[in-house]
């Protein structure tokens, strides 16, 4: 019986040891790094390309332009960047279908790159 309490004993203590690490490091004492998004560099072949395919794709593609959308080439991308309706969508701007259709609105991140993009001249690079 003796044993059994101090297996518990011991348990709980090493448990709190864990829960007064974890609150240590969520007070900035050992600060997880914060994941920068880079939007000096953006591309469309190493950006904007892999942003569409993986939440556009599905949808948009040469092989299944969904309401006549086909993000499949630079060139389509590049139209729909320049006319403003691919920031619209993204954007959930009044006036436009919020992309993507039923799933979650873009990260912050992923928007500003296509921001800074278009604003660049939505070139291929």
């Amino acid at each position: 019986m003796l044993a059994k309490l101090l297996l518990v004993i011991g348990a709980v203590l090493a448990l709190s040891a864990c829960v007064s690490q974890n609150g240590e490091d969520l007070a900035g004492d050992s600060p997880l790094p914060v994941p920068s998004c880079d939007t000096s560099h953006v591309t469309y072949a190493l950006t904007v390309a892999p942003l569409l395919q993986q939440n556009c794709s599905r949808c948009h593609s040469s092989a299944f332009a969904s309401g006549g959308v086909d993000l499949g080439t630079y060139a389509k991308v590049r139209t729909l960047a320049t006319d403003g309706r691919l920031l619209g969508v993204v954007n959930h701007a009044p006036g436009f279908d919020p992309m993507p259709q039923g799933a979650p609105k873009l990260s912050d991140c992923d928007l500003n790159q296509l921001q800074q993009w278009v604003a660049d001249g939505a070139l291929n690079n």
